[in-house]
């Protein structure tokens, strides 16, 4: 079994993610998707944290214009409109319940924790309940993998080609 792709996190990147969230990172294994500048975007995070809790959200957005953008999205309610979509199209659900799978095999490739055991992240396989864990598998994973991420993203007010990096630096 293989890991996920994703880049070891630098001392920059765990300190630009701590700056994203406004708190220390926890239990990050890499980074997952970056700003066209190189920020972080999405972290990959450990499926057991260092005290021992499970955790089951593998890819964890950071950025945070991304993250308000994706938040605007929920306050739209488009999460109902993506639920029904599933509910409407059996392609578009099959093809989030192979997100699921494709996610759960991702997070087992690092490590298995048998308390969150085929539990992915945003209600897959068969709800919309987060739609920032779902970008976040989109933008980590890449286009096709995970519909309802796409959706959401092509929906946002945000784009990952255009940087909005300046406020979100461990430097500045």
């Amino acid at each position: 079994m293989t890991t996920p792709p994703f880049d070891p996190p630098s001392a920059e990147d765990i300190a630009t993610v701590s700056a994203q969230l406004g708190r220390p990172a926890r239990g990050v294994l890499g980074v997952s998707a970056r700003c066209v500048c190189g920020a972080p975007t999405v972290v990959a995070t450990a499926p057991r944290l260092a005290h021992g809790e499970p955790f089951p959200t593998l890819y964890y957005l950071t950025h945070p214009a991304a993250t308000a953008a994706i938040s605007h999205l929920e306050a739209e309610h488009v999460m109902a409109d993506l639920q029904q979509s599933l509910a409407d199209d059996p392609d578009l659900a099959e093809r989030y319940a192979a997100a699921h799978r494709a996610y759960l095999a991702d997070r087992e490739s690092i490590a298995v924790v048998p308390e969150i055991a085929g539990i992915s992240a945003g209600g897959m396989p068969t709800r919309v309940k987060c739609l920032h864990a779902l970008a976040a598998h989109a933008l980590s994973a890449g286009p096709g993998v995970n519909p309802i991420g796409d959706l959401a993203l092509e929906r946002a007010d945000w784009s990952p080609l255009v940087c909005e990096c300046r406020d979100y630096t461990a430097t500045e």
